[in-house]
């Protein structure tokens, strides 16, 4: 009987011993990966303002806003700094708004 009694408490201390590990280690990887997003939240830009609200224009004074944005969309695109997908997506607002 003290064998036995020896040995459940022998593996008792080494469970509590493996578990109070795991648990610190755990502890330890939450910890650097919230100090690993704090840093990359920090070096994140900020969000862009939204675009101005849009004023009551002219019909010809709108078309010669579209016109004008739609020019500085083309160069944009022809500079590669749009893609043809992205060039399409904001053509497609342009001339539907």
């Amino acid at each position: 009987m003290p064998g036995l009694l020896r040995g459940v408490a022998r593996t008792a201390v080494i469970a509590g011993t493996a578990t109070s590990v795991s648990n610190r280690v755990s502890r330890r990887q939450a910890g650097r990966w919230a100090q690993q997003d704090a840093q990359q939240a920090q070096a994140r830009p900020a969000p862009a303002a939204p675009p101005p609200a849009a004023t009551s224009l002219a019909p010809e004074d709108e078309m010669s806003n579209k016109i004008a944005q739609l020019k500085d969309l083309g160069d944009l695109k022809s500079q590669g700094v749009l893609s043809e997908s992205e060039f399409e997506a904001q053509k497609a607002r342009i001339l539907g708004s």
